[in-house]
């Protein structure tokens, strides 16, 4: 691993709080591995850990619901990335609501989108989802407040065991 070190140090890329229903039940997690990974047509791509309780819901989801959040917002992506939903129900302590086709949406999110899951793709200790955007909303502009960032949440511990 020391050879990506220097590089990845480096980064600083945006997070999300990706969203997955199915059967019933809901799942969320903080991301910080996702890209637009095509310009035509529209695809974007989020990497979820195989130990997260999001990539089991994730699995048996038709759409995946990815959000941004500004720096505003910390305290959802402590909840979204401190907690493991093993144990919690973090949509009991979050606002939400259902998008297009079930997707759980975060009402606090400063923006979103709802996209159709293309394929998985095993990357390792993380799966790829491609998604293809059927929906999109935003709370607000943000109006120039920051987007949060990797370098804002190192501070919150993983809330399932990191492998």
């Amino acid at each position: 691993m020391a050879v990506m070190d220097a590089f990845t140090d480096r980064l600083n890329p945006d997070v999300y709080v990706v969203t997955a229903t199915a059967g019933g039940e809901r799942a969320g997690c903080l991301v910080g591995f996702a890209s637009q990974c095509s310009i035509q047509p529209v695809r974007f791509m989020v990497w979820l850990s195989k130990v997260n309780r999001t990539y089991e819901v994730a699995c048996e989801a038709e759409f995946l619901a990815v959000h941004l959040l500004t720096r505003d917002e910390h305290e959802l992506a402590e909840l979204f990335g401190g907690e493991t939903g093993h144990q919690v129900d973090k949509f009991a302590r979050a606002a939400w609501i259902r998008g297009r086709g079930g997707a759980a949406l975060l009402r606090d999110a400063c923006a979103w989108f709802v996209g159709r899951v293309e394929r998985q793709v095993d990357g390792g200790d993380h799966v790829g989802f491609v998604l293809d955007p059927v929906e999109s909303g935003e709370r607000d502009r943000a109006d120039g407040r920051p987007i949060l960032r990797l370098g804002d949440v190192r501070s919150i511990s993983p809330g399932h065991p990191v492998e």
